[in-house]
């Protein structure tokens, strides 16, 4: 018996230190954050998602969804809508989005698409589309309609420079489109993609030569390349927002390049011939080379999508004719009429 007492407490003793190492351990765990052991065992997404403090640089939403469609280069491509292009019979969005599915070989560019809605109504259509998609925080009045030179479209451009700012900012490269412009073929071959042009920017009208500054841009479609020069540029350019009352950010940045700024700030640009990035200022002469149409020249929605749905059927008559075993016809693009009309 006396035996079988010395056992018993001998085990009370051990249970009574082992209860207060553990004691000891778990408060400086608790004070240290720190642990060298598990008393369970780890779970998959444990071990994939290490402490913040351990993970680097916590990333925002914009960072993640410019990561998402961007492609080892740090390139994608840019468009930004608000209610106003995803409401409808038939929305702008979703005419945009057909020019993908119509293009010559198009289709994949849309996995490096990223929206950008500017209000919530326009976020839900995006997301249903099951595209990549980022809401733009923004102030005031941004959901209907901004009628060409409006207070309210002349506001929601300069918010958009400066939104793509701050993309640049990142480290991202980007073309940014207007969903106004029909995309038929794939832009970047047709682009010089080496570190030698920092802006190519699409014309109204082109003058024939791709390094004249006489050249009128059009910011409705650009490929710009991140760098300090073009970060100055944008700073530059949403400076003068506020000295520049009634005029849209497209004209300040055509005053700027009479000014020089380009040249000063060393930025190397090159315009972007029509033949092969249109508008209704300025068809494209060949079909064949073709890679987008600009519902430029043009004052509202409407009238847009009249116009650029008639682009589709000319699109699809011109691919009907390449399949005809009789000799092709002169092609020639349907009148902008609704768009010619939009300014009476």
């Amino acid at each position: 018996m006396e035996h079988l007492k010395d056992r018993t407490d001998q085990i009370l003793f051990a249970c009574l230190l082992l209860s207060c190492l553990l004691y000891g351990y778990f408060n400086w765990t608790s004070s240290t954050g720190s642990s060298s052991f598990s008393l369970l065992p780890s779970s998959p997404l444990s071990s994939k998602a290490p402490p913040s403090s351990l993970a680097g640089p916590v990333r925002d939403e914009l960072e993640a969804a410019l990561e998402a469609a961007s492609d080892t280069n740090r390139t994608l491509i840019i468009a930004i809508v608000n209610g106003a292009y995803v409401q409808g019979d038939k929305p702008m969005l979703d005419l945009f989005m057909d020019g993908f599915w119509h293009g010559e070989g198009i289709r994949s560019l849309v996995d490096r698409l990223l929206l950008v809605a500017m209000d919530q109504v326009s976020y839900d259509r995006c997301m249903f589309l099951r595209l990549h998609c980022y809401k733009l925080p923004t102030d005031g009045d941004v959901v209907g309609e901004k009628v060409y030179m409006s207070e309210g479209f002349i506001e929601m451009m300069w918010r958009r420079t400066l939104f793509l700012g701050d993309v640049l900012r990142r480290g991202y490269s980007f073309i940014f489109t207007d969903t106004d412009v029909i995309w038929l073929r794939d832009p970047f071959p047709r682009l010089i993609m080496s570190k030698d042009v920092d802006l190519q920017i699409s014309v109204d009208g082109f003058n024939g030569n791709e390094t004249s500054e006489g050249n009128p841009i059009n910011t409705g479609f650009y490929m710009i390349r991140s760098s300090n020069r073009t970060i100055a540029l944008f700073d530059e350019w949403y400076g003068r927002r506020n000295v520049s009352v009634g005029m849209k950010e497209q004209d300040v940045l055509a005053v700027m390049i009479r000014e020089g700024v380009l040249r000063k700030l060393e930025v190397r640009t090159r315009f972007l011939d029509t033949v092969f990035f249109s508008g209704f200022c300025q068809d494209s002469r060949d079909v064949r080379e073709v890679c987008t149409v600009h519902a430029n020249c043009c004052r509202t929605i409407e009238a847009k999508l009249v116009d650029l749905t008639q682009v589709i059927h000319d699109w699809e008559r011109f691919k009907g004719s390449t399949n005809d075993t009789q000799p092709p016809q002169p092609f020639v693009w349907m009148p902008h009429s609704a768009c010619q009309n939009s300014w009476n």
